[in-house]
């Protein structure tokens, strides 16, 4: 038995005992260390994207290998990892293409959940991976090993924020260097997006955000310019801080309509919009075709940053040792399991970038 938060749309998270199943083969079960806060966590508790109940959800983790299951290579009880959300057979149409946040193979695990409640009922184990839990069974290829000496709440982060971030300024639109960059909204994910910006190299990174302590982390984090949306159109800024031209990319790190729509509004003649923040299912913007062929901009969508974890963690870690990827700031709160529903209520509130749980 292990204690995890299990929930249904629209109540308070509750802390349950349940089981965990053994691995099967190709399965990884991992005791956590820490599991991180993330929005798409808090939009999927909400019933903004559906979903099966009851569920634990939880997505960002971080922990210590406690068994392997037949046929699991390259672990071993005892190591270090990073645990995802995503599974990648390696070699399916959109895996041999690079694209292993499109697999589309099917898993075991797809087919069967490994948490129960007390009573034997099957739990949903949400996003893949059920990690508001002590302890998590994946598939293996949602395991990273990392160094040991990386503090899990930081390693946590890995898992999506700082994956879907920079991921989306390296792997998905590949801004080169002396680019001219905008990105809306900074919170964990727009964040990592400005940390990617600056890693690449851009000439001039815009941060948007109607919180001023998000603006002011924006600038300690990358950014060379921090504007309010909210105080003034941010066009004719953007435009003057651009040559008159408006960005080369856009990124929308916020799941909302009007920050799309506004994100479209200053791009210059050939740009990019890049949309990393998921809205509610259902949720539609408004664009102009003409405008947009007229120009030659082009609409990205980013899922996890067009992650291949098994390159691309390794290579943030790196970056992390020689000080290049700031990982510590990121964290605003650490909480017990059994606070999980104050943790969730400060990152509702807007101010966190990210509260963690620690087991």
């Amino acid at each position: 038995m292990l204690a995890a938060v299990c929930r249904a749309f629209g109540a308070p998270l509750v802390v349950e005992e349940v089981t965990l199943a053994a691995p099967g083969p190709g399965e990884v079960e991992v005791r956590l260390g820490a599991c991180a806060i993330c929005h798409s966590d808090i939009h999927f508790i909400d019933g903004a994207w559906g979903g099966a109940l009851p569920a634990v959800f939880g997505h960002e983790a971080a922990g210590v290998v406690a068994a392997v299951g037949p046929g699991v290579a390259g672990l071993a009880p005892g190591d270090h990892v990073v645990v995802t959300l995503i599974r990648a057979c390696g070699g399916c149409f959109y895996c041999a293409r690079g694209e292993l946040v499109a697999c589309e193979a099917d898993f075991a695990l797809d087919a069967r959940s490994p948490l129960a409640d007390a009573g034997g009922v099957a739990l949903h184990q949400g996003m893949r991976t059920g990690a508001f839990a002590e302890r998590v069974v994946v598939e293996r290829s949602q395991v990273v090993r990392i160094d040991a000496g990386i503090p899990l709440d930081v390693a946590s982060l890995l898992a999506c924020g700082v994956i879907t971030g920079v991921g989306a300024v390296t792997n998905t639109a590949a801004v080169p260097p002396g680019a001219s960059v905008v990105v809306i909204g900074c919170g964990g994910v727009g964040l990592n997006t400005v940390q990617g910006a600056r890693i690449v190299g851009a000439e001039r990174i815009i941060a948007l955000d109607p919180v001023a302590e998000k603006r002011d982390a924006a600038l300690a984090f990358g950014a060379t310019d921090a504007l309010d949306p909210l105080a003034n159109d941010p066009g004719p800024a953007v435009r003057a801080l651009t040559g008159g031209r408006g960005a080369d990319y856009v990124f929308v790190a916020v799941g909302a309509k009007a920050a799309i729509e506004q994100g479209l509004g200053l791009l210059r003649k050939g740009g990019s919009l890049v949309i990393v923040g998921m809205p509610a299912s259902g949720v539609t913007v408004d664009l102009d075709p003409t405008t947009l062929a007229a120009c030659g901009q082009r609409v990205l969508g980013s899922k996890m940053g067009s992650a291949r974890i098994a390159v691309d963690i390794p290579y943030l870690v790196g970056l992390y040792r020689q000080g290049r990827l700031e990982l510590d700031a990121l964290v605003s709160g650490r909480y017990p399991l059994a606070g999980i529903n104050d943790a969730i209520a400060s990152s509702r509130r807007g101010r966190a970038l990210r509260n963690v749980i620690v087991f």
